[in-house]
């Protein structure tokens, strides 16, 4: 028996058949929530891991492993213990440095975590006076967008020149880290004519003797008992080119020669402590990474808006090879979702 012709079925397939409209808005419904999720989806190789790590490190140079230990690590360990939501401290203690690295339980705060261990530490007064500075900071997760290798200059400085200035151009664009390496260890060269050696009536054995014994910096012990305990140092250590050139070498009768009187002094690269190669030449590896709330893909474009700008204005004999493009993974998954998707 057919139904009359004002009635419809209640189901809702009969709802659609006799709302045209109503289907046409589900519809525009379920494209618009599409294109919603296709723009908030999440564009990173990895799922976000938060850590919660504080890291601690106090450089000391010179001193030996039990100094720091006394010195520095075990006074700081009695501070930190009582850091609220603390879960338990990790300690290391090596030759010239302390290492602290704090992890606390989850769902801690760790903005206010970061500024109440800053807070001890600035607490602490009887820090080795020789010690540096205390660096403090939460442990981030970072991800690898893309490698760089830069080429072209033999002169070692011209690379170092070429990757600092590229890494502040990057930074400055928005990508969140840039993570050098290829650069020679550098160290202090001190050249003196061995015609002024013969004036001077040395020979570089007594140089180096000189320059050995004026500059130290040694543990001697610790004085008083606990927290009233000072630690004792000599503290005449050079690491500057400056620094070297006001080293005592010679006293005459008329005046106190200095070093840099008589030597030249400057920062060289150590020989042989190139790292990275390329196709036979010296090269630079620069690699770029998001942080944990970063856009990969956004990264990507910033990467070939800066690639795209610095190639044309490079030199001939400089090279700036792109490799290892990992952003190209997650982009080629996204596409594939919204093939699978059309």
């Amino acid at each position: 028996m057919a139904l009359p012709s004002g009635d419809h079925k209640a189901d809702i397939l009969g709802i659609f058949a006799h709302h045209k409209v109503a289907a046409n808005l589900l519809m525009l419904i379920m494209l618009l929530s599409g294109v919603f999720a296709l723009a908030n989806l999440n564009v990173q190789f990895f799922p976000s891991a938060t850590l919660d790590l504080i890291t601690v490190r106090v450089v000391w140079t010179g001193a030996s492993a039990e100094d720091v230990e006394i010195g520095i690590t075990t006074p700081l360990e009695q501070r930190l213990k009582v850091i609220d939501n603390l879960n338990k401290i990790t300690s290391t203690s090596a030759q010239g440095i302390s290492s602290l690295t704090l992890e606390f339980e989850d769902g801690t705060d760790m903005v206010l975590a970061l500024d109440q261990v800053r807070r001890e530490v600035d607490g602490f007064r009887n820090l080795p006076q020789a010690a540096e500075k205390p660096v403090i900071a939460k442990v981030n997760f970072y991800e690898t967008i893309a490698r760089l290798v830069i080429t072209g200059p033999e002169n070692p400085e011209e690379l170092r020149g070429l990757a600092h200035q590229f890494e502040n151009e990057l930074l400055s664009r928005g990508i969140d880290k840039v993570e050098i390496s290829g650069l020679p260890e550098e160290e202090i060269s001190i050249e003196i004519p061995s015609g002024t050696l013969n004036e001077l009536q040395l020979s570089l054995d007594d140089v180096a003797s000189k320059i050995d014994s004026f500059s130290q910096d040694l543990p001697a012990g610790t004085v008083g008992d606990d927290v009233a305990a000072k630690e004792l140092r000599s503290l005449d250590q050079r690491r500057t080119e400056t620094e070297f050139s006001k080293l005592p070498l010679v006293s005459t009768e008329h005046r106190l020669i200095l070093l840099g009187d008589v030597a030249e002094i400057s920062r060289k690269p150590q020989d042989g402590s190139v790292v990275v190669e390329y196709r036979g030449r010296p090269a630079v590896n620069m690699t770029l990474q998001r942080a944990e709330q970063g856009n990969s893909l956004e990264a990507a474009r910033i990467l070939d808006a800066w690639l795209t700008e610095t190639r044309a204005k490079l030199p001939e004999n400089i090279q700036v090879t792109l490799y290892d493009e990992r952003w190209q993974l997650i982009k080629e998954r996204i596409m594939l979702l919204v093939t699978n998707g059309g």
